[in-house]
């Protein structure tokens, strides 16, 4: 018996599990995980950028920053008022007086828990915001805020 080379037309298991895609599809792939790694970076670096934004308030959330803004306008608006006020009447008014008036054009004295008051010693006043202290143990702080006849909103303790 001769031995003869034989050459056997079976593949490797290596070569069997080893695929020679077209090209074009391994291109696709690669184009498809560079996009989603760019995604994921973009996302990462949003979703970090909005923990980091500033606050207007030490101690605020950006949702809290969003409401003083609010409280902040609504206090000028009432300063403005209580001047108008002052100038047609020649006294200083409380703010239930000023919404009866119609010198306000605010329905209450109040905004997403804080509560307006306005204190007056003759052609002088000093409109207060005041909210409801936090509950024992929460790390948000609501700032009291007010205004007076100089018309700067300021944080009082």
């Amino acid at each position: 018996m001769t031995c003869r080379n034989v050459v056997s037309l079976r593949k490797s298991r290596l070569a069997a599990i080893v695929f020679d895609g077209a090209p074009s599809q391994n291109r696709f792939m690669r184009a498809l995980a560079s996009l989603l790694a760019l995604a994921g970076i973009a996302g990462a670096i949003y979703f970090y950028s909005l923990k980091k934004l500033p606050v207007s308030d030490l101690g605020t959330t950006p949702t809290q920053t969003i409401s003083l803004t609010g409280v902040r306008m609504d206090l000028m608006q009432i300063a403005e008022a209580e001047r108008s006020f002052i100038a047609q009447n020649g006294h200083c008014a409380s703010m239930d007086e000023l919404i009866s008036s119609q010198s306000l054009a605010m329905k209450r004295p109040e905004r997403d828990g804080y509560l307006y008051t306005a204190d007056c010693a003759a052609a002088d006043f000093t409109v207060t915001a005041r909210h409801e202290p936090a509950p024992a143990g929460s790390s948000i702080r609501y700032p009291v805020l007010a205004i007076d006849s100089l018309m700067e909103v300021r944080e009082v303790n």
